[in-house]
């Protein structure tokens, strides 16, 4: 399973040569699935959406996603408040936390989204228990990966303030349900940290940088992830399957003009 972890495209400030890079990288890669971790437009006008629309038809394999804070509209504030996802939803779909399975992976989506907040994240109880549940009926040999915007986890103190609100709830349950990986964006710094659940079983998140947009953040450039899973054990009756898991950072080369891979991070799956 090669799974495509996009994130912060930010259409309306798109980077021409790097979109045309990630679509010869996408075919180049085949991933069975590309996951959407929202900051999809910049404005959520219907141009961007639109755009976005179209580069998701060329990346010819099945896409989820999830909204983010730019995904809302801004200056329209009759818009945010009466009809926040409209244009979202007329370009991507209706489903605002999108769920996908197979033998071999379970993607559970979640909305942190709120039109009363300008960028903060949330979670309600009702969506940690709706994705604790969810994890806890995953099958035998399934990657389970929860995919939101906001991030749980800061490596600089600058992001403390940008971390999702309630996620002191969510990450130890997620986690004790089964939650193998959560991937988020928002900050447009890619990295990889460990999750604890309150029993000890233990989990990850990985955030991705923005993929296409000029808004990269410092030095670090435009990057996508890259998550290749192999199901070892999942045909066998009573094996956990949990099988080897390999996170890929790919960051776009100016001087190639293409995507190259700079990290890669192997995950110890827990039980």
């Amino acid at each position: 399973m090669i799974i495509l972890h996009i994130s912060d495209p930010h259409f309306g400030t798109v980077v021409e040569a790097v979109r045309e890079a990630l679509l010869r990288f996408a075919q180049q890669q085949k991933p069975d699935i590309a996951l959407l971790s929202g900051d999809i437009t910049q404005r959520a006008r219907r141009r961007q959406f639109a755009a976005a629309r179209r580069f998701v038809g060329q990346l010819a394999c099945p896409v989820l996603a999830v909204p983010g804070n730019h995904d809302i509209p801004l200056f329209n504030l009759l818009a945010r408040w009466l009809h926040p996802y409209g244009n979202y939803r007329t370009a991507l779909g209706e489903d605002l936390e999108p769920e996908f399975e197979n033998d071999a992976l379970l993607l559970v989506g979640v909305n942190t989204t709120r039109a009363a907040r300008h960028k903060n994240g949330e979670i309600s109880q009702r969506q940690i228990a709706r994705v604790a549940r969810r994890l806890r009926r995953a099958r035998s040999g399934q990657l389970r990966v929860v995919m939101q915007h906001h991030p749980v986890r800061a490596v600089e103190e600058s992001d403390v303030s940008n971390l999702l609100i309630g996620r002191e709830q969510a990450v130890p349950v997620w986690v004790d349900a089964g939650m193998d990986i959560l991937l988020a964006g928002h900050i447009h710094l890619p990295y990889v940290q460990p999750l604890q659940g309150a029993t000890g079983r233990s989990g990850w998140t990985a955030q991705a940088g923005t993929a296409l947009s000029r808004r990269t953040r410092g030095a670090v450039p435009n990057s996508v992830n890259l998550i290749r899973y192999e199901c070892t054990g999942a045909a066998l009756p009573g094996s956990e399957g949990r099988g080897r898991c390999l996170l890929e950072r790919w960051d776009y080369a100016q001087t190639v003009g293409y995507f190259v891979r700079v990290e890669a991070s192997e995950f110890e799956l827990a039980q």
